[in-house]
């Protein structure tokens, strides 16, 4: 396995958590098929990728909440009354949901506006997002080898 295979996961992992489009799983399991796949260097490279992405939703939140009352801001005060009211509900371990499609990258942006802990945030992302790629992998290694 060539470390370009294992950057490419980590990339396009990297992508999928970021407000960008990005395809993880599919590099993830186009990687994973190939003979002699190093499972285990495949999961850290996508769980890293996808966990800095996250940090960077969560960076920019934090840093655009000086922005907050310009026209432009594109968080809109009736979004960010829904995430106070998700993360008060639900609490700091909703980040776990990071990885789901659609809610997950609002979710580590909304954390970082809302100041949540660095700490806490990347445990609860990294567990979630982690613990997605090791279901992946396991479904992938239980159905084809």
């Amino acid at each position: 396995m060539t470390p370009s295979l294992l950057f490419g996961v980590f990339s396009a992992a990297f992508l999928s958590a970021t407000l960008l489009v990005g395809v993880s799983e599919a590099a993830l399991l186009a990687a994973a098929s190939l003979p002699d796949a190093p499972l285990l260097a495949l999961f850290l490279a996508a769980t890293a990728g996808n966990v800095l992405g996250a940090v960077v939703n969560y960076a920019l939140g934090r840093s655009l909440t000086r922005f907050e009352n310009r026209r432009w801001f594109p968080v809109s005060p009736a979004n960010r009354r829904k995430a106070q009211t998700l993360f008060a509900r639900f609490g700091r371990p909703v980040l776990l949901f990071s990885w789901l499609p659609v809610v997950g990258d609002p979710l580590t942006l909304a954390a970082g506006l809302l100041r949540t802990p660095f700490a806490v945030f990347l445990l609860f992302v990294t567990a979630g997002k982690a613990a997605r790629y090791a279901v992946i992998l396991w479904i992938w290694d239980t159905a084809f080898t």
